[in-house]
């Protein structure tokens, strides 16, 4: 079954901001000093001497008194005062708004959910039933279901006994020409001012049962292809769930309005739905109301859920919202609309092909093993990533890590850089067998091995600062940002430090990575930000880590596979050094 559907509901301002603004204190604007310090520090582990002195003199000018960098401090200073948040508008308009990349790949992320236990399109109506109403409970009640529909063919035949056509919109250059057709400005309205898709997929092209994680993963994110789901996806909408016919499902977001905490704790709050409705089965309530709908015997809906047991919640927070039959919409597609939707078929399957992703499951250990150490698991992570480029690189690269800024008022992200001097160190010293210290000798212990648990421990405590100084509103990429920006805002010529050369090293991301923890065993996903670089998304849980691994096909350099099984090395090898195997 392939369609896609959008839930509607009440209209919201989205000028309305809760009421407890008022109590969450604003992002502070970094001393400009501070941050200055902290970009020649991350700069240290990437330049030669001679480059780094060039640019070290020309942050000095730049933050000297009464300098070019002093009045656009004042000016975010201003904007600090004056707005909710000095930074996040800037950001927003500057990474999302303005890029004009694809959202498919380069920008939407995807979050891949364990598969559930069916393989037919009637427990997928049942699944997907699910989820629709669920959003009722956090917020607004569903009054309408829209049908996207009668577009383009991408794959026809529906098992539920209808045919429909699936669409992809290229929206230049014949927006304005499209929109003045009164039956297609209808349509789009109404798929626009939906809450969110509903995504109804048919099943995951399989090869191996190995690599069904992550065709599974690539299907959320991008789906597979327009000879596949990918044109039963509209990117533009802040939320899609995902609900395939063999059991595979999860979610897609744009992140110009929502970042990975919230969606977390939305996938949770799904999660706590499915066990009510579990729990509603075992006593045999609504099981009729629910099934009948979809024709689906109650005893049929039963054995499709076995299995999916979680906590017992309490089932007044998981109402049965009737729904009304969805609607077919229509759209009048003319000869160059038609030119440009095959165009856009093209050129998505182009980037689709060139996207390589690789999940696994890592189960050796997971987050316990780094705190029975005393370490953070996060930043754990972090170094063994590093080390893990190295090793295939020979090469230590620029690399950004998301933290949130959640805790401020309007808050988006900031990015935690690596790698450190402390992280550099230990990499150069973890494949060197001459490294020692003489204080092993002391101990009584190997001296390569206490050598290299003491520069791991100051890479991950050096990690650790660099995180809970990011986390008090001090880290310092927004603020460089928000500076250049100022300039660009009050006139002025972009400063020289973000035209040196190190500026543009510093920012071209060749490790895009991310921490999304869930009480689930789900992954994120999503695409490089530079061509010649990996994205690297994980969900540490107690004794295991998912991970998600993309590069670019393009690039002979990367590879996500050999990325990959690198990182498993790196981690294994990682956990020999806290805990020796004893060997006879």
């Amino acid at each position: 079954m392939r369609a896609a559907v959008c839930l509607h509901g009440g209209e919201v301002s989205p000028r309305q901001e809760p009421c407890f603004y008022s109590t969450v204190p604003p992002q502070p604007v970094p001393p400009l000093t501070q941050t200055l310090q902290g970009y020649l520090r991350a700069l240290e582990p990437l330049l030669p001497p001679e480059e780094l002195n060039h640019t070290r003199r020309m942050v000095q000018e730049f933050g000297r008194f009464g300098g070019l960098g002093q009045q656009l401090q004042e000016g975010l200073e201003r904007r600090a005062r004056l707005t909710k948040n000095w930074v996040s508008d800037m950001w927003v308009q500057w990474a999302y708004l303005e890029s004009r990349q694809p959202l498919a790949v380069h920008s939407n992320p995807a979050i891949s959910l364990p598969r559930r236990d069916y393989n037919d399109w009637r427990s997928q109506l049942l699944s997907a039933h699910l989820v629709v109403p669920d959003h009722g409970d956090v917020g607004r009640r569903a009054s309408g279901v829209a049908v996207v529909s009668d577009v383009v063919v991408f794959g026809s035949g529906n098992p539920a006994g209808g045919e429909e056509e699936r669409i992809i919109i290229k929206w230049q250059p014949n927006t304005r020409r499209r929109q003045m057709d009164k039956l297609n400005q209808e349509s789009v309205q109404i798929i626009e001012t939906g809450l969110f898709s509903l995504c109804l997929d048919s099943p995951v092209m399989r090869i191996s049962d190995e690599k069904y994680a992550s065709r599974k993963a690539a299907q959320i994110l991008h789906g597979g292809g327009t000879y596949s789901n990918s044109g039963n996806r509209w990117f533009d909408k802040t939320l899609q769930f995902v609900v395939g016919e063999d059991g595979s499902w999860g979610l897609l977001y744009e992140q110009a309005t929502a970042e990975g905490p919230p969606i977390a704790t939305l996938l949770h709050h799904i999660q706590e739905y499915w066990g009510s409705f579990l729990w509603a089965l075992e006593r045999g309530e609504d099981m009729r109301q629910m099934s009948s709908g979809l024709g689906i015997e109650p005893a049929m809906a039963a054995s499709r859920t076995e299995g999916l047991q979680t906590e017992k919640p309490d089932p007044k927070r998981a109402p049965l919202v009737p729904l009304p039959m969805p609607k077919k919409l229509y759209f009048h597609i003319d000869r160059d609309i038609k030119r440009d939707i095959e165009q856009a078929k093209q050129n998505l399957d182009i980037l689709i092909n060139d996207l390589d992703v690789h999940v696994f499951n890592f189960k050796r250990f997971g987050k316990e093993l780094p705190k029975k150490h005393n370490l953070s698991p996060n930043s754990f992570i972090q170094v063994a990533l590093q080390l893990s480029y190295y090793r295939v690189h020979s090469e230590v690269c620029p690399a950004c890590d998301i933290a949130s800024q959640r805790m401020f008022r309007g808050g988006r992200t900031e990015y935690i850089r690596s790698p450190t001097n402390q992280a550099l160190k230990f990499i150069l010293a973890f494949d060197d067998r001459t490294v020692t210290v003489r204080k092993a000798l002391t101990l009584h212990v190997s001296p390569q091995r206490e050598a290299k648990l003491e520069l791991l421990r100051e890479a991950v405590d050096a990690y650790s600062e660099l995180t809970a100084q990011a986390l008090r509103g001090h880290g310092i990429d927004r603020h460089l940002l928000g500076l250049k920006l100022q300039a660009i805002e009050e006139g002025l010529s972009i400063p020289k430090i973000f035209m040196d050369t190190a500026y543009g090293l510093a920012t071209h991301w060749k490790l895009r990575t991310g921490q999304v923890p869930t009480n689930t065993d789900s992954v994120m996903c999503f695409g490089p930000l530079v061509p010649d670089g990996y994205a690297i998304c994980y969900n540490p849980q107690a004794d295991h880590v998912h991970f998600a691994v993309t590069a670019f096909n393009c690039c002979e350099e990367t590879n996500a596979e050999t990325m990959a099984r690198t990182l498993k090395e790196t981690l294994c090898d990682l956990q020999e050094l806290l805990q020796p195997t004893v060997h006879d």
